[in-house]
C-alpha cells in the first residue's frame, strides 16, 4: 500500500518536475552608456553608446533565430536612453538572472592599443559560485572571439565596476570590452553592421547556462 501511494506521487510530481526543468535561463544584456553619456568616440565619430546597444539588439535577435529563444533576454535599456549605474543592477537584482553582462568599447592614449578584454569583480574571490561562473564564461567569450574573428586577447581581469560590484551576489556577472575605438582598424570594424553581427555572435555562442 505504501509503495502505491509513492508510485502515485511519483507519477503526480513528474510533470512538475519536467516544467522546472524546461524553464529557460535569463540573461540581462547590459547596453553600456546611452542618453547624454555617449561613452568613448572614435576617431571615424563613431559613439560606444550607439555600438553597444546595437550588439546587445543583434544577440536578442540571434536568441529568436538561431537558438530559437533558448533564453529569456532582457536589455538594461532598448534604445539611446541614459539608465543609472544602480537601475541597471537593480534590475539585476529584482529579476535574479543566470547571467549578467554588460556591453562595451575600450578607450587608450595609445592608439596602437588593441584587442578584447573581459573584466570580473576584484573584490569577490573564486570560492563564490557566481566569480567562479562569470570567470568560466569569460575565458568562453574570449576563446571565441579570439579564435573565430582574431581579435587579440587581453585575458580576464578584474576591476570594482559598479554593475560588477553590484550584481555578483546576485547572479555570474562579467564587464566585455569589445576592442578599441582609440584604434582606427578597431573603430572601423565596428562601423559595419556585419561586423556588429559576428561580435554579437561570438559573445552569445560560448554561453552555456
Amino acid at each position: 500500500m505504501i509503495r502505491l501511494k509513492m508510485c502515485v506521487l511519483i507519477l503526480f510530481l513528474m510533470p512538475l518536475q519536467m516544467l522546472v526543468a524546461q524553464e529557460k535561463k535569463v540573461i540581462i544584456i547590459d547596453a553600456g552608456h546611452g542618453g547624454t553619456d555617449s561613452g568613448a568616440i572614435g576617431n571615424n565619430h563613431i559613439k560606444e553608446k550607439d555600438i553597444t546597444l546595437s550588439i546587445a539588439k543583434a544577440m536578442l535577435v540571434f536568441n529568436t533565430k538561431v537558438l530559437n529563444c533558448k533564453y529569456d533576454m532582457y536589455m538594461t535599456r532598448y534604445t539611446d536612453t541614459l539608465i543609472s549605474l544602480s537601475h541597471r543592477t537593480k534590475l539585476a537584482r529584482v529579476l535574479k538572472p543566470d547571467l549578467f553582462i554588460s556591453i562595451h568599447c575600450n578607450h587608450a592614449p595609445n592608439k596602437r592599443a588593441t584587442g578584447i578584454e573581459v573584466f570580473l569583480h576584484r573584490y569577490t574571490p573564486m570560492k563564490n559560485p557566481n566569480q567562479k561562473e562569470s570567470n568560466r564564461i569569460a575565458i568562453s567569450i574570449l576563446d571565441e572571439l579570439t579564435q573565430k574573428l582574431g581579435y587579440r586577447s587581453r585575458g580576464v581581469k578584474t576591476a570594482n565596476f559598479q554593475v560588477l560590484r553590484e550584481t555578483v551576489q546576485t547572479c555570474p556577472t562579467i564587464l566585455v570590452e569589445l576592442g578599441f575605438l582609440s584604434n582606427i582598424d578597431e573603430a572601423d570594424y565596428l562601423k559595419k553592421k556585419e561586423n556588429i553581427n559576428a561580435l554579437a555572435l561570438a559573445v552569445l555562442m560560448p554561453i552555456k547556462l
